[in-house]
């Protein structure tokens, strides 16, 4: 059948044929500028990101020997092997301690610290540019300084446990120590960044809303938990997921907390994390099967723990 066309339909295209094509370059140019302009990211991500993602779990299913002339195809065996491995389950507990030890205190110092930023202090810029500075020194340089800070003998923090009556600890021997010690660090490091996002949300809160509190006799904490923190909850989301895919996905500072330690992860690998264990099953083991299924693992446990947060973090602040 013939379609019919319209009185309207049929002027609609007698203009769209009568346009010069300057103008139909235009209305073509609209439509496909946005989806250009976007397209840098998905070609950068699907090379740098998802491509190596898919490989990961593609190596994962073969024993994929680093210089072995065969890699036979193994299927799953490599992810049955990885649930019976007590070593990586104790690099998974390792990992799970420094993370709450780290992320917890890290949130609500950032908070606290953001609430005294946003104060009407004196040298308000140079405070908030001082908190940034752990953030932008070394990584290498502040993981060794934090080394020597909780050294078994000579190390400042015994020092001044000893000063006060406490009997000095092995921070690098002792499990629960050496989590705590490499916590530090990452707390040190992350804190005053994270706290310049919520100062940043803080700011951004309209002032007439705070007025409107006082004027109804609301006092400085009643306004700090019923109008900053909930209107800080998109912020607060975006903090503490940040810090969960940061916080297991761990590696510098244990890797470098004890050089005596040889490869990391202490002696009896009381610190070594899951990144760690992978990076030494991959390039001193050469087994790239094993590590590609230590990665795929801990990716679905990031992705199942940054959703558990996102939703414990929505129910809260609501």
């Amino acid at each position: 059948m013939t379609a019919v066309l319209t009185r309207s339909d049929r002027e609609r295209v007698v203009q769209t044929r009568s346009r010069p094509p300057r103008h139909r370059l235009s209305a073509v140019d609209a439509k496909v500028s946005p989806y250009l302009f976007v397209a840098p990211f998905f070609v950068l991500f699907g090379a740098v990101g998802l491509f190596p993602l898919l490989y990961t779990a593609y190596v994962s299913l073969f024993d994929w020997e680093l210089g072995a002339d065969e890699t036979p195809f193994v299927g799953l065996d490599n992810y049955r092997e990885l649930f019976g491995d007590g070593q990586f389950w104790n690099a998974l507990f390792n990992t799970f301690s420094i993370f709450l030890l780290s992320s917890v205190p890290q949130v609500i110092t950032a908070v606290v610290l953001a609430a005294l930023l946003a104060a009407n202090l004196r040298g308000r810029t140079a405070w908030r540019m001082g908190v940034l500075l752990p953030y932008v020194a070394s990584l290498v340089a502040l993981t060794i300084i934090f080394g020597n800070l909780f050294g078994p003998q000579f190390g400042l923090v015994n020092s001044v446990l000893t000063t006060v009556g406490i009997p000095p600890v092995d921070w690098q021997a002792n499990t629960f120590g050496s989590h705590v010690a490499i916590a530090s660090m990452v707390n040190w490091r992350w804190t005053g960044y994270n706290a310049l996002i919520v100062l940043a949300a803080m700011l951004a809160i309209p002032r007439e809303v705070h007025e409107a509190a006082v004027v109804d006799g609301a006092g400085p904490l009643r306004r700090f938990f019923s109008i900053t923190l909930p209107m800080l909850k998109p912020t607060l989301i975006f903090v503490i997921v940040t810090s969960t895919i940061g916080g297991l996905q761990i590696f510098t500072e244990p890797k470098l907390y004890d050089p005596s330690a040889g490869s990391g992860g202490g002696a009896e690998h009381q610190y070594q994390t899951v990144v760690l264990y992978l990076y030494q099953s991959a390039f001193q083991q050469l087994n790239l099967g094993y590590a590609a299924a230590i990665a795929w693992l801990l990716f679905l446990v990031v992705i199942a723990v940054a959703g558990l947060n996102f939703w414990l973090t929505r129910r809260a602040v609501r």
